[in-house]
């Protein structure tokens, strides 16, 4: 599936409010899709540094890990950070609205997604 099928995909989860496809190297948004609750832009901005802080933290540790993802909680919604395992400075970035998502189903739904996603 191309960009703009997986994103709406995304867009499908139970709750979600926005999801993007990030370049952590540039910051640049390769696309999004949703309901305007969210300021995609800025925060796929904010979330590229995320991003890199965690994987400096991880090679400053000498671990010879990879981030798988990461959830950041907030009274009222989830925000999803997954880089893609074929290409990791690659990430997705997805908000739900945390009354009405089943996290467990939207990491399962954002690890399909990103399985079939065709850059």
């Amino acid at each position: 599936m191309n960009i703009k099928e997986a994103l709406a995909q995304l867009t499908q989860l139970d709750g979600c409010l926005g999801a993007s496809l990030v370049d952590s190297d540039s910051g640049m948004v390769l696309g999004h899709e949703g309901t305007g609750a969210v300021n995609l832009e800025v925060a796929s901005a904010g979330n590229t540094e995320v991003i890199r802080a965690k994987r400096k933290t991880i090679a400053n540790l000498g671990l010879r890990e990879q981030v798988e993802d990461l959830l950041i909680t907030l009274g009222k919604q989830y925000h999803l950070i997954r880089p893609l395992r074929g290409r990791p400075s690659l990430f997705f970035y997805v908000a739900l609205d945390r009354q009405r998502a089943n996290l467990a189903m939207a990491r399962i739904g954002l690890a399909d997604v990103e399985k079939d996603l065709v850059v």
